[in-house]
């Protein structure tokens, strides 16, 4: 399945799962990234990171690295 980082602008998905158990996963979690989420890529920094998505009525920015433990379906 892709990670949230692999997602192109306009397109969306499901968070199916934050792969990881650490500070970040947690983080992620705290942020709004839940498994069920439905989220929207919508736009990427001129350089590729950091990307912009929304969830839950809001836009969020991640490094991609971060973006790349969600996985969406």
């Amino acid at each position: 399945m892709p990670s949230l980082s692999e997602l192109r602008p306009g397109e969306s998905g499901c968070i199916t799962a934050i792969l990881g158990q650490d500070h970040l996963c947690q983080r992620l979690m705290e942020m709004g990234l839940l498994e069920g989420e439905q989220v929207e890529m919508v736009t990427v920094a001129p350089l590729g990171d950091p990307i912009e998505i929304r969830i839950g009525g809001y836009l969020l920015s991640l490094r991609r690295s971060e973006a790349a433990r969600v996985i969406v379906q």
